[in-house]
């Protein structure tokens, strides 16, 4: 059940409870969505352990093409108890990336989006987080990362080249810890973790274009409408 997700269309996060208890199978498997997350760099491309076998990049872009999301945007990250919600998964704005991840356990629950941009000491007081609605925002370095704030939400942003990954959550009931970890554990996903997040694209998706049999081998390329012997 995986659905796009436009510009100011995004899932309601209140909704998700109610959805993985209808849902409950719906889940991408623990490589999407929980595991032990390792230390590193946040935004580290790392997959979910050494031995993970990577990604097929074609496979990755015809899944993702499918969905309208450029593959680069895509990411999945790790947090103990959270797994990503299929439902939320879909295109952020015009090619970006979205998904959510929530606990059964707390009922906590985090956005990821990746979009094309970038975040600065200049531009970050003046973007929303979150989808926003006009509050103040308060930016604070970490890192590579900034952490966010802006009313009852708060994020990590993490700028990398040409597009931003966020996290985002409700303050009061979400730990900036918890936040930060997922942050930190953000990657692109590996060939597991790409089977469970995204559909197969599918049959028929052209990825090349379509050879024409009408055209001759030579000349410039006109198709040709002589008529067989035949008539």
């Amino acid at each position: 059940m995986i659905r796009s997700v436009r510009a100011m269309r995004v899932l309601p996060l209140l909704l998700l409870p109610l959805l993985l208890v209808s849902c409950g199978t719906e889940e991408a498997g623990a490589g999407a969505g929980t595991g032990d997350t390792g230390k590193g760099t946040a935004g580290a491309d790392k997959g979910t352990g050494s031995s993970a076998d990577p990604a097929d990049p074609a496979e990755l872009a015809a899944r993702a093409g499918a969905l309208g999301i450029a593959p680069e945007f895509v990411y999945v990250t790790e947090a103990p108890g959270f797994a990503v919600a299929q439902q939320s998964v879909g295109v952020f704005g015009g090619d970006g990336f979205h998904a959510a991840y929530f606990s059964r356990k707390t009922h906590a629950q985090f956005e990821l989006f990746v979009d094309r941009g970038t975040l600065t000491a200049e531009n970050c007081p003046k973007t929303q987080v979150g989808q926003g609605s006009g509050e103040s925002v308060a930016c604070e370095r970490d890192g590579d990362a900034w952490y966010r704030k802006a009313g009852g939400r708060h994020e990590y942003a993490l700028p990398r080249d040409g597009h931003v990954i966020r996290l985002v959550g409700d303050a009061n009931r979400l730990d900036r810890a918890v936040l930060r970890e997922a942050a930190e554990a953000t990657h692109h996903p590996d060939a597991a973790e790409l089977t469970a997040l995204l559909p197969p694209a599918p049959e028929g998706t052209a990825t090349e274009p379509v050879e024409r049999g009408d055209l001759p081998p030579v000349g410039d390329g006109a198709p040709n409408n002589e008529v067989g012997a035949s008539g």
